[in-house]
Parts: C-alpha cells; structure tokens; sequence
C-alpha cells in the first residue's frame, strides 16, 4: 500500500503529515507523509488522522488497488480526526493512474488558496458544503457522479483547509465572488453547481449575480433567508465575530458540547463530520469565520428591493429543490416560498434531515445526476 503512495494525487499541508493505521484494540503503525513520500514509522505523537480497521480488511486494502475507498465508503473502514488527510492518503495509495481519478489539490484564486477534491471526467459540476462543514460531506456525491460528470468538492474560505482571512465579510456575496474565482482559475467558462444548507445560499447567489456561468443548481436543503421577525437581529449586529479570535474554546469542552447537541456523534460519517467542524472551529481563524457566516445567515434581509425573496424571483438557471421531511435546520415549509418566487423550479421531498446527500445517498444522487444530464 505504501509502495502506491502518487504525491500527485495528495500533498499534505505544509509538505508533512503523519497517518496512523490501527486495528480496533490491536497494533498500530504510523505513515510519516513528507517530502513527496510515505514511510512506515513507529507510533509516536500525536497523527493528524487515524484510519481503522479489522485485519481481514487491512489485507484487501493491501492486495486491492480500490479496495481502501471502496472499504471506506462501506464503513469498514474508519477515517477520524482530518478527513482531508486521511482520505488523502487513501486516494493516493489506491495506484489509480487514469484520467479523472480522486485527487486533492490547492487552488491558487485571485484572492486565496483554496482547497478542493475532484474525480471524473465530463461536464464540470460544483459542489459547495453547508456552514461548519468542509468538502468531505461531498465525498459519497463525488463517487456517485464521477462516471459522468467532473466533480469538484470544495472548502469555502473560512472553512476546511482553504484560507480564513480576518475580517472578511463571510456572507453569501462573499462567498460567491470567491466561487467565480474558482472557476476562472480552474478556466470553466461555466459549470452547474451542487450546493448544501450555506452551500445551497451560495450557489443561488452565483446564479443570481453571473447566470452566466451557471449550467443547472441542484440544491440540497437550501439556507434562505428567514421570512418570520428576528427577534434578536438589533443585537446581533452588534456583535462582532471576530470575537472568536480571543474566545477559549478547549478541545474537550467543545467536543462535550457537540456530542451533547448531536446524536450519534461519535458513530460512522458523523462522527468524520464532528471531527471536520472541530478542526476549522478550534483555530481562532476558523471559529471567527464560523460565527461571522452564521450571523449573515440569520441577518439576511428577506424582503424590500434588495431582499433575497424579490432577487429569487430573477433565478435564471434551472434548479432542482431537495427537501429533507425531517430537517429541522431548513424546515420543508420553506418549499412552498420558494414553489411561489419560483414556479417553473423542480421540488424532491425525502424522509431525511439537512443533509440529503449523506443520509439518503441513493435517491439524492439518482435525482440529482438525471437533473444536471437533462
């Protein structure tokens, strides 16, 4: 397996990285990622990500070029702690050397690095992850569509392995500027977008401001903008997000809290998806971006002539709307706003919470793949 190690496909941050593979109350071992290599070394410190399994699927990874991501996404496989490090390496050892395997890479924009993760070859499509999440929660929507499409997975700024810069304004204007930097660095003329919660907010915002560039937009529990009274949007303007700079926020409170707030966190893809939200939010950088994009959610005006409700109704794209049933975040109601600003937009409703792509792979995926083929 190490002998497969492609650096083309994965470069860690920062030219280093130590991944440690471990059977459940077993062995262990490290790989020490450096200088373009990977070596074996033994346990030592503290691993930037820690991949687990039994032996009997240790040895199919071994013998098997595909057999680390097929064990991965079937669950006999764990990835914890950094899932862009873990994967990564994953993908890097798989000795795939054809055109549109999974790769990772940093993407030098007008304005920032960003980081992103593609597979595929085809018309390019864009996937943007919600608030407090990163590309990783796009990992099983690369998969499904890389048959057909070019999928490219990435961290927005602020989140992730991309920059953070201090101050920015982390709201959906800012993001989608960053968005259109993407894709003229990456030299698309035009790409359909796929987006998520915050994601979803973005790729409307990139749809409404350059249609231009804009294919088709798949949408998958969507952030609008609240239509009810914010009680406490006097106050919050006042509160400035960098304030997260100087915040004490010590790893095992954090995680004491997350685990309280969230079922199963500690269980399969959420607990991967507790440990991408931890790594951006415990850096003083990343939880300023974290409370600066919540805080734009919650103040977005929803009416007058700037308001998203009026702007919505100049969408120009195609879109297809999916709903979760259970999704207590963007609750299924809004799907009858947004049925009104947008009648000629598709609607998919299925029994999951905010995160379609995740909790009910299949069907978003089949819905979403048919869509953008149209």
């Amino acid at each position: 397996m190490i002998g497969r190690f492609d650096p083309a496909v994965f470069e860690p941050h920062g030219g280093s990285a130590r991944v440690r593979l471990a059977v459940p109350g077993g062995d262990a071992v490290d790989v020490v990622l450096e200088r373009g290599a990977a070596r074996l070394a033994r346990v030592g410190g503290a691993a930037d990500a820690t991949l687990t399994a039994d032996s009997a699927t240790w040895a199919v990874i071994a013998d098997d070029t595909d057999g680390a991501m097929r064990s991965f996404r079937s669950g006999r496989l764990a990835v914890r702690r950094n899932l862009h490090v873990g994967v990564g390496f994953l993908a890097a050892c798989s000795g795939a050397s054809e055109a549109g395997r999974l790769r990772f890479r940093t993407v030098l924009t007008r304005r920032a690095h960003l980081s992103a993760l593609e597979a595929g070859i085809g018309p390019p499509v864009l996937a943007i992850h919600g608030l407090g999440a990163t590309k990783g929660s796009f990992l099983y929507t690369v998969a499904a569509l890389a048959d057909r499409f070019r999928v490219i997975a990435v961290d927005l700024p602020g989140f992730g392995d991309s920059d953070k810069p201090i101050g920015a304004a982390y709201d959906a204007p800012f993001f989608a500027e960053a968005m259109i930097d993407l894709l003229d660095a990456l030299e698309l003329d035009r790409a359909d977008l796929i987006g998520n919660s915050l994601g979803g907010r973005v790729a409307l915002e990139v749809a409404l401001r350059d249609p231009e560039r804009v294919g088709r937009l798949a949408l998958l529990a969507p952030s609008l903008a609240w239509r009810r009274p914010r009680r406490w949007a006097p106050m919050l303007r006042l509160v400035r997000p960098e304030l997260g700079l100087v915040q004490l926020a010590p790893r095992a409170i954090v995680e004491g809290v997350v685990h309280r707030v969230i079922p199963g966190a500690n269980q399969g893809w959420t607990a991967a998806g507790v440990d991408e939200f931890l790594r951006s939010y415990l850096t003083p950088a990343g939880r300023a971006a974290f409370y600066a994009a919540a805080r734009q959610i919650y103040l977005e005006e929803p009416h007058g002539q700037d308001g998203f409700w009026p702007r919505l109704r100049g969408l120009q794209p195609a879109a297809l709307f999916i709903w979760g049933r259970r999704d207590t975040l963007v609750p299924i109601a809004f799907a009858r706003h947004v049925a009104l600003a947008l009648p000629q937009a598709r609607h998919l409703e299925l029994d999951c919470g905010h995160v379609p792509q995740m909790e009910r792979p299949r069907q978003t995926h089949a819905a979403v793949a048919a869509f953008l083929a149209r």
